[in-house]
């Protein structure tokens, strides 16, 4: 059977608020531009992401995640962006050629460029090597998160949550408004992994322990959770067994990371950041495959949807000055992840007029603490008085002042 062939200026692969942002910038342009969404619908994540705190660097207003979505596909709607809803992308071959399928053929889509905004996954427990046995009602965040506010179930009554990450926090609340009784939350790390004001707001707020440097070890039961082991976790990461208790719970509740869903990438030979687990891109979102952009949380995981949002924006506008031979780009120079720092993106700068953006995170918690841009001297010196490894962190550059034959070198140093 042969399959049915499409052409487009730019194929954008995701049409959550990345897919949709970048695809809006890249038809202002004039260029075609389809979106291929694998589910019923625009909006990804933020479809179940129910609660507010959306929007307000965007829009300027306080909105919930469906809120936030809906603004974008009434503005994709009014476009002439393409949309492929329950469409997988199966493989990209050379020349930027896209097989896919729905739910009615197997098709080819020839392309210009692609913009990645896959978005991102969460860990499963087999990535924390969690022990004992397999009962029902060990669930991941997201997917609990999907039952209760999709599509309205409950996962269970006393619940214990594994990890500090922003969607764990924010089910900790959900569910104890739904009248479950939310037991604790373990991290495993000496500081919590979401963001500050989701430790105010869904667990301090309603009397919610966290419990830092302490994590489930063990889960029991034969059909259906009955309790977990927990230990606090010592600096070498090992279990202080002395200290061991037990907790019965009906449910655990997976909050243990999100990483970027990269696969679709890798079939490609696109080069991926060790760290990040997203992909390696210069300062114009393009990867080491001219003609190929990743943008969102499948370049690397985000703190708040605005942010992703207007990194969607850039990556689209670049695309679309990549198809319209607009995009020159001349000596390029590397971007040195430096002392106190878990990874900067993006990875590359070019010798070109206008200002340089890099964002970044920090690898500890860090008080009255400077961030310092180097070359053979200073360029930049900002004074925080806290850096937090939740929260995304952003310099930015002039380029009058950089030397365009040596890399740049960012740093972290703390006040004494």
């Amino acid at each position: 059977m042969k399959s049915k062939k499409y052409s487009f200026d730019v194929a954008v692969i995701g049409g959550g608020s990345a897919g949709m942002a970048c695809a809006l910038k890249v038809s202002q342009s004039g260029l075609s531009v389809v979106i291929l969404e694998r589910d019923s619908r625009l909006g990804g994540i933020l479809n179940q992401c129910i609660h507010n705190g959306f929007g307000l660097n965007y829009f300027k207003e306080e909105l919930t995640g469906p809120e936030y979505a809906q603004k974008f596909i009434e503005k994709v709607r009014q476009s002439n962006i393409d949309v492929l809803l329950n469409t997988t992308v199966l493989k990209i071959d050379n020349g930027f050629k896209l097989t896919c399928i729905n739910n009615k053929e197997l098709f080819e889509i020839n392309s210009k460029a692609i913009i990645f905004a896959t978005g991102c996954k969460e860990r499963p427990a087999g990535a924390i090597n969690l022990c004992g046995t397999r009962p029902a009602g060990v669930i991941n965040a997201g997917s609990a998160q999907k039952i209760v506010n999709i599509y309205g179930k409950m996962i269970g009554k006393n619940i214990v949550i594994v990890g500090s990450g922003d969607i764990g926090l924010i089910m900790a609340r959900r569910l104890r408004f739904e009248g479950a009784n939310v037991l604790g939350v373990y991290e495993v790390l000496p500081y919590p992994s979401g963001l500050k004001r989701n430790i105010v707001q869904c667990l301090e707020d309603y009397n919610i322990p966290l419990h830092l440097s302490k994590t489930v070890f063990e889960v029991v039961g034969k059909d259906r959770v009955e309790g977990v082991w927990v230990a606090p976790v010592k600096q070498d990461f090992t279990f202080d067994m002395s200290k061991k208790e037990f907790i019965k719970c009906d449910c655990v509740v997976l909050s243990i990371g999100l990483v970027p869903e990269y696969k679709l990438a890798k079939d490609f030979n696109i080069e991926q950041n060790k760290i990040t687990n997203g992909a390696v891109v210069d300062e114009y979102l393009q990867t080491n495959i001219k003609g190929i952009f990743f943008c969102g949380n499948c370049l690397h995981v985000h703190d708040i949807v605005d942010n992703v949002t207007k990194e969607a924006e850039k990556a689209g506008e670049n695309c679309a000055k990549f198809v319209l031979n607009q995009l020159q780009l001349t000596q390029k120079q590397k971007i040195i992840c430096g002392n106190g720092l878990r990874y900067v993106n993006p990875s590359y700068f070019y010798n070109d007029k206008g200002v340089l953006s890099i964002n970044f995170r920090v690898n500890n918690i860090y008080k009255n603490a400077d961030i310092v841009v180097l070359q053979d001297k200073e360029l930049r010196r900002i004074n925080k008085k806290i850096l937090l490894p939740a929260e995304m962190e952003t310099i930015i550059l002039s380029k009058e002042n950089i030397d365009f034959s040596k890399p740049l070198r960012v740093i972290i140093e703390e006040k004494k």
